[in-house]
């Protein structure tokens, strides 16, 4: 079945737009002027600036802390240790409760919390965090992931390292297959750290509260989660704890952590006043979790053809000092460890280790973009030991409507991954480079470093397989509340959710559903904040469905009562009635009321829950199980020119072609895609937190590299709507897929233009120049 047309929407006028439209964001000429506030511009009167001592050790006991001259310091409000946390001393998320508020006698990771400040002024803070006086006995590291899975008591104490969790999957008789492929190969492959490198820094205000309890105002993912983490710390109900989302500078899931939030908390109720803590940038890149590295082993075995016979994979992620989102990740590596193919029998030995290396947890696209990059390396090897082109290999392989992931879930909605390859196949290629090109085009760009000499041109392709919203059984829901109501003489509706806008224009699109559920175009989004239901985190590209479901069945609901108000009123039968531009409607399209008439004063409210379709655990010991709600794929074509004798890339052009399921705002979801192939490209060429021994050596934008607009080449883009039966609107997660795909694609045009083997990333410029230049 051909996938339908992609419909271009349009640029709605402002304060306009439904579904399908591309109406302008509301927060976008704010962000652009620098008008926008952010958490770390907030400011109340009186309140106090907190500061955070942290360990400088990856692992290390406390003997003593002397707080005494901090104490002393004019200015200093307060200086708290462990000794200080009024309620439970740990917390974490996901439910493990490992990770202390203030280290308690051993630090497991650099920059573990050890005491916090309150002072009248930033400077003051820091001065007086400088004063406290720590001894420490400084101990051993574990930094090597392998070491723990290899230990026979791999499953010790996670103080000395160990295992968070191991998952196994297993289909068929990978055994018997080895003995009749005709064609095999292997390899290592290994992910470096990549940190989500967003611009805002951990900030947020805690407010002391007449009630005892507390006013925050923080930059987060999912503040229900941070509440259930703050309150038993705070030794508050979680009712005396009012959360509103601040300004939120990008996330990519490094704020599904907590951060500062029980840090402020704690120092505004000890000084009963306002306090403000807002990290610089040095210590965002201790303060929050990053994406796992990853050591993988991977061996396939085929027919002569190409055709997989099996696979045979272990997968290490080093998750750092403690569990955060772990235990997840390593599902989502062992889950989706093969890809999108069809392969008869299966090993995967995927494990989620504890070490004193930095604490990792979400990133975009976390557990299937490490496993994504070791799969599609594998696919491309195939595909030249089968003398095939990678496509073909990929397309003889590919997954269809009624084909089993490596857990036995049947794939039942995205559209056909052999289209998608062909689509891309049939997009043009960028034209080669002219006799005299432009040195800005090459690598190395203005610098100089070459006229065109020793750049060499290459292509490779990616696929990535991607699920959307929670797995494994979690009961993933948002919730929503509607208001209807006439003000100023017009109909104009209010949305209310807990949903964190990070940047990926969730606000719009809460809009556009009620304008066209509602009928009307005065919409409000109110304030996120925890004054109404659970609406889950803005991770796992799950916001679009879950909490865009929620806003169109509370509308449903609110429309539903309007129609029945409208047929008691007219004497109608509301089934045959509907509203069009802030009008009830009969079916023969006659206008019979307005929604003025219809509400006079009055109001219609509803809150609803939405639930995507339940899932399922793996089995622990086979890795089968129904674990994923909805599955997404975007396949890349990278161009690269690569400069052999210096080891210099420029990325000449991307395309990406992705099965969305229904457009639902063209403009977001075309940022979307180039946005999450960027971090894929920052992954494949730069992007690295450089650690030895536990330590990191480039806590700085300066010594971390992003990807910025001269590193990102033009891209094509073919969307496709293949419409999910069990989504709202049939639409599919996007904000993650390309985020997989793009970094092997990259890769393996680097690998094409130079022959190089490539099996880390992000890939070194000493690893691409070849001896001598150009073969």
């Amino acid at each position: 079945m051909a996938a339908p047309p992609r419909s271009p929407g349009r640029i709605a006028a402002p304060g306009l737009g439904g579904v399908g439209d591309s109406p302008p964001r509301p927060d976008g000429t704010l962000k652009v002027t620098g008008e926008f506030a952010y958490a770390s511009d907030l400011w109340m009167d009186g309140m106090l600036w907190g500061a955070t001592l942290r360990s400088p050790h990856p692992r290390a006991r406390i003997a003593s802390i002397d707080i005494g001259p901090a104490l002393a310091t004019p200015g200093v409000h307060a200086v708290l240790t462990h000794e200080d946390v009024p309620g439970e001393k740990v917390y974490g998320l996901d439910g493990t409760r490992d990770q202390p508020v203030l280290a308690i006698g051993e630090v497991r990771h650099q920059g573990e919390p050890v005491a916090l400040v309150a002072a009248d002024h930033p400077e003051i803070a820091r001065r007086a965090m400088e004063k406290i006086a720590v001894e420490w006995e400084v101990l051993e590291p574990v930094t090597d992931p392998r070491a723990v899975i290899a230990d026979p008591e791999g499953n010790r104490v996670q103080e000395r390292g160990g295992i968070c969790r191991y998952q196994p999957v297993r289909v068929g008789d990978v055994a018997q297959a080895k003995r009749r492929a005709e064609v095999v190969v292997s390899g290592e492959y290994e992910v470096g750290i990549q940190d989500q490198a967003f611009l805002g820094p951990e900030s947020g205000l805690a407010v002391p509260a007449e009630d005892g309890g507390l006013d925050m105002y923080v930059s987060t993912q999912w503040m229900h989660n941070d509440l259930r983490q703050i309150a038993p710390c705070l030794g508050l109900r979680e009712d005396q704890i009012r959360m509103t989302l601040a300004g939120v500078g990008g996330a990519f899931g490094g704020r599904e952590d907590l951060s500062m939030q029980i840090h402020a908390g704690m120092l505004a109720l000890r000084t009963g006043r306002p306090v403000k803590m807002s990290y610089n940038r040095y210590e965002s890149f201790f303060g929050h979790v990053h994406r796992h590295p990853a050591l993988m082993r991977y061996e396939y075995g085929a027919t002569r053809d190409g055709r997989l016979l099996y696979a045979d994979v272990e997968i290490v992620l080093d998750g750092g000092a403690y569990t955060s989102s772990t235990l997840n990740v390593t599902a989502n590596a062992a889950s989706l460890g093969v890809g999108p193919y069809e392969i008869p029998n299966i090993s995967i030995d995927a494990y989620g280790v504890y070490t004193n290396n930095p604490p990792c947890g979400a990133m975009r696209g976390f557990g299937a973009v490490q496993a994504c990059f070791a799969y599609e390396s594998m696919m491309d090897k195939l595909a030249a030991a089968c003398g095939i082109g990678p496509l073909e290999v990929r397309r003889r392989n590919a997954v269809r409507q009624g084909s089993r992931l490596a857990t036995g879930q049947v794939i039942d909605s995205p559209a056909p991954l052999a289209e998608l390859l062909d689509r891309l196949e049939a997009m043009p290629m960028p034209p080669p480079p002219g006799p005299s090109p432009d040195i800005r085009d090459l690598p190395g760009g203005a610098s100089q470093t070459t006229h065109g000499e020793g750049v060499v041109r290459g292509v490779g392709y990616g696929v990535g397989l991607k699920n959307i919203c929670f797995s494994e059984g979690f009961d993933d829901y948002s919730t929503a509340r509607v208001r209807l109501e006439v003000i100023g003489g017009e109909p104009a509706a209010l949305v209310h959710t807990a949903a964190a806008e990070v940047g990926q224009g969730l606000v719009t699109l809460q809009a556009q559903i009620a304008r066209t559920e509602l009928g009307v175009q005065r919409v409000t989004i109110h304030p996120a904040d925890n004054r109404v239901g659970d609406a889950g985190s803005s991770s796992a590209s799950r916001q679009s469905y879950m909490t865009g479901g929620a806003v169109k069945t509370a509308c449903e609901a609110v429309r539903a009562e309007l129609l029945a108000r409208a047929g008691r009123r007219l004497g109608l039968d509301a089934s045959g009635l509907s509203v069009r531009d802030g009008k009830i409607v009969a079916r023969d399209a006659e206008v019979v009321a307005s929604i003025e008439e219809i509400l006079g004063g009055d109001a219609i409210e509803a809150t609803r829950e939405y639930h995507h379709r339940p899932t399922q655990r793996m089995d622990p010991v086979t890795g089968q199980g129904d674990s994923h709600n909805q599955l997404a794929l975007c396949v890349h074509r990278a161009v690269v020119d690569v400069d052999v004798e210096l080891g210099l890339v420029k990325v000449v052009e991307l395309a990406a072609v992705q099965d969305v399921g229904k457009i639902m705002n063209p403009q977001a979801l075309e940022g979307q895609i180039h946005g999450g192939t960027a971090q894929g490209l920052g992954l494949a060429l730069m992007e690295e937190i450089q650690v030895t021994g536990g330590r990191v050596r480039n806590p700085s934008f300066t010594d971390y590299l992003i990807p910025t607009i001269l590193d990102m080449p033009p891209m094509r883009l073919d969307i496709v709507e293949y419409p999910d039966p069990h989504a709202p609107y049939g639409l599919r997660g996007a904000g993650e897929p390309p985020t997989l795909s793009s970094t092997p694609a990259i890769v393996a045009a680097i690998r094409d233009a130079t022959g190089r083997p490539l099996t880390r990333v992000p890939v070194r410029p000493e690893e691409i120049s070849l001896p001598g230049g150009a073969a």
